[in-house]
């Protein structure tokens, strides 16, 4: 776990460094040049010209089949119905840099487009020290059967890449739920031997995309080393973002699950899956932030608003428990349900969650409405098969019809709650233990001898919580423990309660 923490800020400098990685060596490259060069494309251009500034080309595409180690390929603003692949890879030190013009908006518009098989409109495919940047991406849109339409994919052992300043919108798959609705803005797949290392993907704004049973922003396979930071997205009909394992993303199970990963500062609000189909059938079932399967994943700094659940650390494979990962400084308000929960679904699969801390974040009026089984979800919620999990230094304000915590089965153990503050403003809130729907517990004294945890928590203190800014400073805390400074997962915590 210590080793992770410290990965992750590593990984930041890689990439500002464009570390050495293996990766995929894409197509031949042309001759090269005696130094980096600025290749310039414009909807006004012409597929024979030099690529100037002046005599730009007409297609991205051309423009790239052109481009080296550290060239630069600048698109001016205006449409552009291509699908965009990078061909070949830069290297340590000499990206290959596909953006937009400075203070022009280009516009890679599926309008038009057929959508075969897993289809993008920009792929990175076996292709490493690349950077895609500043494009409008949209309207790759189809209702066929078992398609799967993605605005950006990166799969086939990339590595070094960089997905910046981009915006995705109506990216659909508008087939029936019976034939395989799904899609992406941006999937990030590993599906080979070779790992999928400094993948960054910053500052980019996703909406208005139908993923159908997949996810706006995917990150899943032989994926080790990422971050998601600094992106925002909203209206769409299931998970924002997901870091998942356990989905045939990779043959060989273990590679088959993303790890070592960073998610932080993005804002996600109105992830609805009523909005779809898939919503008739499960109701308000989708995630803001998803790890799934996933290992030694960060989980920090990001604001969830208006979704149908905020923060899953959950498993919904057997083989592949959620392991080693960490929510913290989160702040999670007005889901439809559950506000941060973790383990498997009931009687659904065996793998839960195992050694993962949420610590220092805050929840407020989650669970405006009520679950599959007309139970209270909880602000803080464990399903079944959570194993050695800790929930410290939380502050949970709870709503009108609402649950501090909810602990749905016996299953499970090791589990720290404790260091807690709970307080509700407008009506009494609870807790249940080891029961799918209660009755509740509204008395502290009595909830901390039912469950046996909490022992040092604070009820019915009033936080003067008050939201005014998507990302405000780090929310002070009022109980014993400074994990949000240093956490330090290795040490012993023995001498607090386990349930």
């Amino acid at each position: 776990m210590k080793r992770m923490i410290i990965q992750g800020f590593a990984l930041l400098a890689l990439l500002a460094a464009t570390a050495c990685s293996k990766g995929g060596n894409g197509g031949e490259s042309p001759k090269p040049q005696n130094g980096p060069r600025t290749l310039y494309v414009s909807t006004s251009g012409n597929d024979n010209a030099p690529g100037t500034k002046d005599a730009p080309y007409a297609k991205i595409n051309d423009a790239l089949a052109k481009a080296v180690a550290g060239d630069t390929v600048m698109v001016r603003g205006g449409k552009y119905f291509e699908k965009v692949r990078f061909p070949r890879s830069g290297r340590e030190g000499k990206l290959i840099t596909l953006k937009a013009y400075p203070g022009e908006q280009p516009v890679l518009d599926g309008t038009g487009l057929g959508v075969s098989g897993k289809d993008a409109m920009v792929f990175i495919r076996n292709a490493s020290y690349v950077v895609l940047e500043g494009f409008e991406i949209c309207n790759l849109i189809s209702s066929a059967p078992w398609v799967n339409p993605n605005g950006v994919l990166a799969d086939e052992g990339s590595g070094n890449i960089i997905i910046r300043r981009n915006k995705i919108h109506h990216i659909e798959h508008n087939a029936a739920p019976t034939d395989g609705r799904s899609g992406h803005a941006i999937e990030i797949i590993g599906n080979t031997a070779v790992a999928m290392k400094n993948v960054l993907v910053e500052d980019n704004e996703i909406h208005d995309c139908n993923t159908g049973y997949s996810e706006n922003l995917t990150i899943n396979g032989f994926v080790d080393g990422f971050v998601i930071r600094r992106n925002k997205i909203y209206n769409a009909e299931n998970i924002g973002i997901d870091a998942a394992g356990g989905y045939a993303g990779n043959p060989v199970p273990e590679r088959n699950y993303a790890r070592n990963g960073v998610i932080s500062e993005n804002e996600l609000w109105n992830i609805d899956m009523t909005t779809g189909p898939i919503g008739g059938t499960h109701g308000h079932g989708a995630i803001g932030i998803y790890v799934d399967g996933a290992r030694n994943i960060i989980v920090e700094r990001n604001r969830v608003r208006d979704c149908d659940r905020g923060i899953g650390v959950v498993s919904e494979t057997d083989a592949f428990p959620t392991s080693d990962c960490i929510v913290r400084n989160n702040i999670v308000t007005g889901s439809h349900r559950v506000g941060i929960y973790m383990g498997g679904y009931l009687n659904y699969t065996g793998g839960g969650s195992r050694r993962c801390y949420v610590l220092n974040n805050t929840l407020v009026g989650n669970n405006r409405e009520r679950g599959a089984y007309g139970e209270i979800e909880g602000e803080l919620r464990m399903t079944e098969h959570c194993f050695d999990n800790v929930f410290r230094n939380n502050l949970v304000v709870a709503g009108a019809d609402d649950l501090f915590f909810h602990k749905y089965t016996n299953t499970g153990s090791g589990n720290v709650v404790d260091n807690n503050l709970y307080f509700a403003p407008t009506a009494p809130a609870g807790w249940i233990w080891n029961s799918i729907n209660g009755p509740a517990i509204t008395d502290f004294a009595t909830w901390k001898t039912t469950s046996g945890v909490d022992a040092a928590s604070i009820h019915g203190k009033d936080p003067f919580y008050r939201a005014t800014s998507a990302f405000p400073p780090t929310p002070p805390r009022r109980t014993q423990v400074s994990w949000w400074r240093t956490i330090r997962p290795e040490r012993s915590i023995s001498t607090v309660n386990r349930a």
